[in-house]
């Protein structure tokens, strides 16, 4: 079966998702390295990625409805566009006048515009894609999430390596070039769409297409209406908000307190490490186990991993504990490609994959803001260990839901 498998398609688009998943590895770990730096404040700087995080909350239901209405590979194109242009204003501000503090949350909302429509852009395609190469759609969505880790493995490093040489400031010009890139090859991916396909078909019908406000109401109504895929939706968009400000404020401040971003950067790419071997694994796991099965052993796994990190122990130790959390939670997000895609119609996905990436941008602010503050007074541990609380408190409350039972439907 496999001499039958296109590559030439599946290549293009997983080089993009990989140069899309370094350039934001690099922007995570660069920015509130770069506030730090500049206001040595742990509140300043989850201020900063939690306002930073705002535009997405807006920007992703449109970004759905854009996937929907103008096609995916368009979108993907464009939005990279504009993320390297996002990613170019960093430096050349710095180069005219001082970077402050507000030009940095400003150029980081900027950036936050773009990034959504890129992210649903190219996991709408994955169908796309694994029509047109011959392969399943469900091993395509292990590749293409373990891909998309590998990016996060090696960002956060590139990251470290450019603050501790070229300096935070000019650490942006990699994701310009990388985004640049990514654009040029999506050009070249020639692919069908069948979003677009689904939505002629309508149109023929004389189905009127909805406008963007309506099609966000329908991708809330679809997901509000389908309790499995609205339970499943909401246990990874509040774990992950809750989990978030570990790698965005907390760590990040733990680390430059000893002036060590190569040992960040080490702690982020074994989270993504471990990502990587879980969601290529999901392909393989997906034979052998059910869903559900597979969402409960994420949900678990991920809060006794956790708790190693939240003690800071030495450096091999968090290494390891870092891996370990990602290994746990790399099948989770296959597992929510998959389940949109044999429960949503293909015209319909952009909508709900735009909801989605607008819920998870709506919540983590709430909660890096919040931990910068009370990590400014208390310190990194203490937060550390409520957020483990807190998660362990969600992925039990999640296990109890009967309607995530029917994830298998």
């Amino acid at each position: 079966m496999s001499s039958r498998i296109r590559w030439g398609p599946i290549g293009l688009l997983q080089v993009t998702n990989l140069l899309s998943g370094i350039s934001n590895g690099v922007v995570t770990i660069v920015v509130p390295w770069l506030v730090l730096a500049r206001t040595d404040s742990v509140a300043a700087a989850g201020l900063v990625v939690a306002i930073s995080a705002l535009p997405g909350f807006l920007a992703a239901p449109l970004s759905g409805w854009a996937v929907d209405h103008f096609g995916r590979r368009i979108v993907s194109i464009i939005s990279d566009i504009l993320s390297a242009i996002s990613a170019a204003a960093i430096p050349i501000v710095a180069f005219f006048t001082d970077l402050n503090i507000a030009w940095i949350i400003g150029l980081a909302m900027l950036g936050a515009v773009f990034d959504p429509a890129g992210y649903t852009a190219r996991k709408a395609l994955i169908p796309d894609v694994a029509e047109a190469s011959g392969m399943g759609v469900t091993r395509l969505n292990g590749i293409h999430e373990g891909v998309f880790s590998i990016g996060w493995v090696i960002g956060p490093l590139v990251g470290s390596l450019l603050i501790a040489t070229l300096g935070p400031v000019s650490a942006f010009w990699v994701p310009f070039v990388l985004f640049v890139v990514s654009a040029i090859l999506i050009v070249f991916l020639h692919v069908g769409d069948a979003g677009q396909e689904a939505k002629a078909a309508r149109e023929e019908s004389g189905e009127a297409h909805p406008s963007a406000w309506q099609n966000a109401v329908m991708g809330v109504k679809i997901i509000w209406n389908d309790h499995a895929l609205r339970a499943l939706i909401l246990a990874v968009t509040i774990l992950g908000s809750i989990y978030l400000p570990t790698e965005s404020v907390l760590l990040p401040a733990h680390f430059v307190e000893f002036d060590e971003p190569t040992a960040l950067g080490l702690v982020l790419a074994a989270l993504s490490g471990g990502t990587i071997i879980g969601a290529f694994g999901y392909g393989w796991l997906s034979k052998r186990v059910t869903r559900l099965n597979i969402a409960r052993g994420v949900l678990v796994a991920t809060i006794v991993f956790y708790l190693p990190v939240a003690l800071l122990p030495p450096l091999p130790l968090m290494v390891g504990a870092g891996f370990a959390i990602g290994l746990a939670w790399g099948p989770m997000q296959p597992l929510m490609n998959t389940v949109v895609q044999r429960r949503v119609e293909p015209d319909a996905q952009g909508r709900v994959y735009g909801i989605q990436t607008s819920l998870f941008y709506a919540m983590p602010p709430i909660f890096m803001l919040a931990t910068g503050v009370i990590a400014e007074r208390t310190g990194v541990m203490p937060v550390l260990l409520g957020l483990w609380v807190l998660m362990t408190i969600v992925a039990l409350g999640v296990l109890m839901v009967k309607s995530i039972h029917d994830i298998d439907a």
